[in-house]
């Protein structure tokens, strides 16, 4: 496995304080805060190591509380609020100190059969031919702020290939919608509950933006506040996140300093393997003379 796939694995598989207490080290990707995901999936990484082998996660919720500190560790304490025969419920908190900055309710349920239907996939250019995130970065990598540029040009743990980029520094108006695709850079185990960890981190990336599209914005123009409020994710299906995903995102509304955003994720064969939904701060802090970093 690639180093830095190796690094992200390692922070999210947790250090073990006690029965239920568990310890997780921060990411700095260079926006000053600990990015959404990483707790996110730190926070199910706990939960699902309380949980028996047998159940795998279904659905999650959780809340941003504060923003996380990059310099320090995040604990996260785990409350056994249910142990049923086919679902299982975990409340996790997570802490700095002593301040909580996110809380998760996540439910896992034993493999069953049942009926089934799904959505279709959209119908849009596979990832073959389309450029990674981190090739359009090295593109213009002397425009980019000193501050991002490493961790923008650099390598990745997870490789995304927008179907329609949008410029940063110069967003054009568009259509709520977005599509991605996107997973892990090298193969992962058959442990299926770090695939969830990675796609639940995963899940964050070019969400929210996609609420500033219609008002030709980007989480680089001037003034722009943006901050993930909640995180709703549901697993429908088995999929590898060492295979290519497809993330199909839309945004209803944006109102009140907020943006809704959904997603839904399918694997190459159009089966949907989870859907997400996310609410955020998307607040104007000052009236900038343009949109441009």
């Amino acid at each position: 496995m690639r180093a830095v796939l190796q690094e992200l694995t390692d922070l999210l598989a947790l250090e073990r304080l006690s029965e239920d207490m568990f310890r997780g080290q921060s990411q700095d990707l260079g926006w000053g805060t600990v990015f959404g995901g990483q707790v996110l999936g730190q926070a199910l990484s706990a939960a699902q190591q309380t949980v028996p082998r047998d159940r795998v996660a279904h659905s999650l919720h959780g809340y941003f509380l504060r923003p996380g500190r990059v310099d320090a560790p995040i604990e996260y304490e785990v409350d056994r609020i249910r142990d049923g025969r086919s679902f299982t419920t975990r409340r996790v908190v997570a802490r700095q100190g002593a301040r909580a900055i996110f809380n998760l309710a996540a439910s896992f349920q034993i493999e069953e059969g049942g009926y089934s239907h799904q959505a279709s996939a959209p119908e849009v250019p596979g990832p073959e031919g389309l450029f990674s995130e981190r090739e359009l970065a090295l593109r213009f990598a002397e425009v980019i702020p000193k501050r991002l540029r490493e961790r923008a040009t650099g390598e990745r743990p997870i490789e995304i290939r927008p179907v329609r980029p949008v410029n940063p520094m110069q967003p054009d108006v568009r259509e709520p919608v977005k599509h991605v695709w996107l997973r892990a850079v090298d193969k992962l185990g058959d442990e299926m509950a770090l695939h969830r960890y990675l796609l639940a981190y995963a899940s964050d990336f070019h969400f929210l933006t996609t609420s500033l599209q219609p008002h030709g914005l980007s989480w680089m123009s001037r003034g722009l506040q943006l901050a993930s409020l909640d995180h709703a994710m549901y697993f429908h299906r088995p999929f590898r996140f060492d295979e290519w995903l497809l993330y199909a995102i839309d945004s209803p509304s944006s109102s009140g300093a907020r943006g809704l955003v959904r997603g839904q994720l399918f694997d190459r064969e159009g089966v949907l393997v989870a859907s997400c939904v996310q609410e955020g701060l998307m607040r104007q802090r000052e009236e900038p003379s343009d949109s441009s970093v």
